[in-house]
């Protein structure tokens, strides 16, 4: 632990260290560019996420972003269901509260969700129960990718990374004496009422203030038919009468279950944040550190018995973070380097998982450390690059009489480096990362279930690819890559019963590193009226870590146990918009998205949660003040099943909405009303673990409110 503490204040004085030419500078900053403007968002075609600004048609893989209006029309209390209608993403969907992204079926410890290039500092990637520990109504934009830049932030990021961009450390100092932005909503099916804002005051010419917060409460959710889905209903009520005695005094009633319909018990929330920060910004550079905490009590649903034996739990879960941001920049002048930037953060996790009666049953705490150091190069003709070193450290532990896991400790340091060379109609890009890893298991003596010692794994990643400009707007790509990514502690040490999940987890401590290479090749296109994106993909994999359930049963449970094999992962992603027509200041504008993903373990079948294909076309007129638009969302059923998974059912969505800014464009005020899953249908998603008790929200109308002035 000595040495994390000293490692971690290292970073943070290098970063302070590397600011003070910053903060020598006597000139007053001049006027942010544009795109650093804390009043104007980048565009959407510009993506953010590296050391240096792309252009999404050079970008050699698949990229979303979300930001303004179009995030605040789709955003929710998760980051998962914000997602959800992004090309290539599902979610994990464990009911209204907790849902993490999936990226083309990968999802857990291959998806590294970032605020603001950071690690999130929570425990989502050990259970699809633990919520991710940030807030979509501070966001101020969204980044989805792939491909090489995904190297900048961890071997572990195979199936992509997420990065969520707020202003908690302001990046430019206000024109006004006072800078605000508010977003409100409420949804009538889970009888959501959501604020979040932010506060910028700047002291003087240099330096400015910050303070934001969000509060969000929610009761049961609405759904849009049964609780359970068929399967598990028929067996309910195959074994209605026939509950144990145990079952009985615990009030389970498998008939009553399988009746249960409108409402999603125990998916009832309320979680608040606050934070503040403070940022010095000169001509030579910048210097931010934050304060937040986040607070949340919800419900996670319950996995209800349906046979002679079953456990049957409803979980609350109490969640709780405090953390510290720095980030800091300095000009270097643009001799060798262009700039150097340093990004750290810390922050103390803890989760309680409440028994009925609101004693603590599991606890989980965490504490993580991450620091980076980027160094921008000057742009040398057509080449452009950057270079850095990351430090990870995580404290875990849980405690309880279900804790499937020991205390942990996991450390990582890597390098890596972005290059990029622009030869006009050929543009080049590579990647490469080393990451050094030890994970270590220091359960108690009343735990002699766990394994103790420790693992050490050297990593090695890399990828390269290339793009071709076939013509005005249009470009084709293609990259290769390959990756290593070290177990978790999770996939490592795992042994016991989680109460959250429903299920008795079983890891391996003799796990290799799990490598895979992967190509994608991806055509971009855009022109007056028209955009287009097509990417496929194919991985192949070695050592593939996947969890599969066993058929037997422990501690009433049923066993999940860690796997490893060769695996194949290939699909596609579609997605692009058209005007149709035009009349004076309206566009009718038509868009479109499609996803698929095909996944099998070698040997084994199916891998399991894989999302079925799916369409999504919508329909609209875009005007000066008003936007109206209409789309349909169909999934496919879902019958390439893992062994003891159940099929899906197929859906269709039809969902409406209306934007609406009384002063148009210019003036940043505007208010949503939207109608989602108007005839009100059972889904599921089959990413799920939960599917089968835990369907999508049914019919929800929602009304927000956006204001930045």
């Amino acid at each position: 632990m000595r040495v994390q503490t000293c490692l971690g204040s290292g970073s943070i004085l290098a970063a302070v260290a590397l600011a003070a030419p910053a903060l020598a500078q006597d000139a007053a900053a001049p006027a942010p560019a544009a795109d650093d403007d804390v009043h104007a968002p980048v565009s959407a075609q510009i993506v953010v996420t590296a050391p240096f600004q792309r252009d999404r048609l050079d970008i050699l893989s698949g990229v979303s972003v979300l930001q303004g209006q179009e995030l605040a029309q789709v955003v929710r209390p998760t980051i998962g269901e914000t997602l959800s209608r992004t090309p290539g993403v599902s979610a994990t969907s464990f009911g209204p509260n907790a849902s993490r992204p999936v990226l083309r079926g990968l999802q857990g410890e291959r998806v590294r969700i970032l605020t603001d290039g950071i690690g999130a500092f929570d425990v989502s990637n050990t259970s699809a129960d633990h919520a991710v520990v940030i807030d979509p109504l501070l966001a101020e934009r969204i980044e989805v990718l792939r491909g090489p830049a995904t190297l900048l932030y961890g071997s572990s990021a195979i199936g992509g990374v997420v990065n969520v961009i707020d202003r908690r450390i302001p990046r430019a100092i206000p024109d006004e004496p006072v800078h605000v932005n508010v977003n409100a909503t409420y949804g009538s099916a889970a009888d959501e009422r959501s604020i979040g804002g932010t506060v910028d005051v700047p002291l003087s010419d240099k330096f400015v203030v910050h303070a934001d917060g969000s509060y969000l409460k929610t009761g049961n959710l609405r759904i849009g038919g049964n609780v359970l889905a068929p399967s598990a209903r028929a067996t309910a009520l195959a074994n209605a009468g026939s509950e144990t005695e145990e079952q009985i005094d615990e009030g389970i009633d498998f008939a009553a279950s399988a009746g249960l319909k409108g409402r999603l018990p125990n998916s009832a929330a309320e979680t608040w944040t606050a934070g503040v920060s403070g940022a010095l910004i000169t001509s030579g550079g910048s210097l931010g550190v934050s304060y937040s905490h986040y607070d949340s009590l919800y419900g996670v649903p319950i996995r209800y018995a349906l046979r002679p034996g079953d456990e049957q739990e409803a979980p609350r879960l109490d969640v709780a973070q405090d953390r510290v941001d720095l980030r800091a920049e300095v000009d270097a002048g643009g001799g060798l380097l262009k700039s150097i930037r340093a990004r750290a953060g810390f922050a103390s996790y803890r989760h309680f998982e409440l028994e009925p009666d609101g004693g603590i049953g599991t606890a989980f705490y965490n504490k993580g450390l991450e620091g980076r150091l980027e160094l921008v190069q000057a742009d040398r003709g057509a080449w452009k690059g950057a270079t850095g070193m990351q430090f990870f450290s995580r404290d875990f532990n849980v405690i309880g009489d279900e804790a499937f896991l020991p205390k942990s400790a996991t450390t990582q340091f890597g390098l890596f480096t972005l290059q990029q060379l622009d030869l006009g109609k050929v543009k080049l890009e590579g990647g490469a990362r080393y990451e050094h890893t030890v994970a270590t298991a220091r359960p108690g003596d009343d735990q002699p279930q766990f394994f103790v010692g420790s693992r050490r794994f050297d990593t090695f990643s890399g990828s390269a690819g290339a793009s071709l400009a076939l013509a005005d707007g249009w470009r084709l790509g293609v990259n290769l890559a390959r990756t290593v990514r070290a177990p978790s502690a999770e996939e490592l040490f795992a042994n016991g019963p989680h109460a959250g999940t429903q299920a008795f987890e079983v890891g391996n401590p003799d796990f290799k590193p799990e490598r895979a290479w992967g190509a994608e090749a991806v055509l971009r296109g855009s022109g007056p009226g028209y955009s287009f994106e097509a990417s496929a993909y194919h991985n192949w994999f070695n050592n593939f870590i996947y969890e599969t359930q066993t058929g037997a049963v422990e501690d009433g449970l049923p066993v999940f146990q860690f796997n490893q094999a060769k695996a194949r992962y290939y699909g596609f992603e579609l997605q692009g918009s058209a005007t149709l027509a035009s009349f004076g200041n309206m566009d009718v504008v038509a868009d479109g998205v499609a996803d698929y993903v095909h996944a099998q373990i070698v040997g084994d079948g199916p891998a399991p949660r894989i999302p079925p294909l799916r369409l999504l076309g919508g329909l609209g007129v875009k005007g000066t003040k008003v936007d109206v638009r209409g789309e349909v969302e169909w999934t496919a059923a879902q019958k390439r099943l893992a062994a003891f998974e159940t099929p899906t059912d197929g859906f269709t969505l039809v969902n409406a909405e209306i934007n609406f800014r009384p002063w148009g464009n210019e003036r940043p005020l505007s208010f949503g009303l939207s109608a989602n899953n108007i005839f009100d249908v059972d889904a599921r998603r089959h990413a799920s673990v939960l599917k089968d008790f835990a369907p999508l929200a049914g019919r929800d109308i929602r009304v927000t409110a956006r204001a930045s002035f």
